[in-house]
């Protein structure tokens, strides 16, 4: 069994104080991070709750939102304003878990989930670089259907597992931190962190810097936005593949396109090959594959998972022929 120390902050100050000492975790949910403590993954020496900390979700002078990182799942997703102005978070995050655990998530917990690489779970026999640096990576020869076909290495090869997160990376979010240095933002697209040689390092955060808040840039068509996920069953089950998208198309031509990806890489995947490909172009089926196809180009399959591929370009194709709807 492994001792801990278990303390509520009252305000973020504290938090970053407790939070600064060694192999200090912060305790959101706990849906995720208590698993891992179960399992023996996670061995903090400090719990720091940070659950009685900003859950509010407000409104920016710039047409934006900023939501605390102690807000629920649940209350984001019912909340009137995302519902409205960005569609496709509300729906990511139905889309992710069961009804019991958004109630109990928290959005900042929800960016900082692990993988759910079964390789990086069994601590009895298989090697794992996320779980011991220089182990090796058992999935790359293994059972490795739910793996990555974008962004992967020699050393790892899982998936990011977040729906959340795959709808704040295509909405351009930015990550309010609060650390022993004072505040700090961090684009969305530069929280997590591709595996490379270290994919044991898995964001951009420093020791002890803690998420306060995640600010949602105001985004003209959001509100014609979506979220789709392929899944092996209906409900709680992790993406093979996800698709976040949002499209302005002005007299049949794309005039704005923004495309996530879930369920292919280590983090969400960032479509910007797609974007460039589509931005200009027939609001058509036609445009729709060519970017797609494009966008997985440099793709990678694995011995179990090269469906992926043409999984991503069909349902890129079929959110876009959504979104683009009776313009077709």
């Amino acid at each position: 069994m492994n001792n801990f120390t278990y303390v509520r902050a009252t305000d973020v100050a504290e938090a970053v104080r407790q939070g600064g000492q060694a192999h200090a975790k912060f305790l959101g949910g706990g849906t995720n991070l208590v698993d891992l403590m179960r399992e023996t993954l996670e061995r903090p020496s400090v719990l720091v709750d940070v659950t009685g900390l900003s859950s509010a979700i407000t409104d920016r002078e710039d047409g934006g939102m900023l939501i605390g990182a102690a807000a629920k799942n649940t209350a984001v997703a019912e909340h009137r304003g995302v519902r409205t102005r960005y569609p496709l978070l509300a729906r990511a995050i139905l889309a992710g878990a069961s009804g019991q655990i958004r109630n109990m998530a928290t959005v900042g917990g929800n960016l900082l989930q692990r993988t759910r690489c079964t390789y990086f779970y069994d601590d009895d026999g298989s090697r794992c670089n996320k779980r011991g640096p220089g182990q090796g990576c058992d999935a790359i020869d293994g059972f490795n259907r739910i793996h990555a076909i974008l962004g992967a290495s020699s050393s790892c090869v899982a998936t990011h597992p977040s729906d959340m997160c795959v709808a704040l990376a295509m909405l351009d979010a930015v990550v309010h931190v609060t650390g022993s240095q004072g505040e700090r933002t961090i684009a969305f697209a530069d929280l997590h962190l591709l595996p490379g040689n270290h994919p044991e390092v898995e964001t951009s955060l420093s020791p002890g810097e803690l998420i306060t808040a995640v600010e949602l840039p105001a985004l003209s068509f959001a509100q014609r936005s979506t979220y789709r996920k392929v899944r092996d069953r209906a409900s709680y089950a992790f993406a093979l593949v996800s698709v976040a998208a949002a499209m302005e198309v002005d007299d049949g031509v794309v005039k704005g396109v923004r495309v996530a990806l879930g369920g292919v890489a280590a983090k969400p995947w960032r479509a910007l090959r797609l974007e460039a490909a589509l931005t200009g172009r027939p609001a058509n089926e036609e445009s729709f594959r060519a970017a797609a196809e494009a966008e997985l180009a440099d793709a990678q399959p694995l011995r179990h998972n090269a469906f992926k591929i043409e999984v991503a370009k069909r349902t890129i194709v079929a959110v876009l022929a959504e979104l683009a709807g009776d313009r077709l």
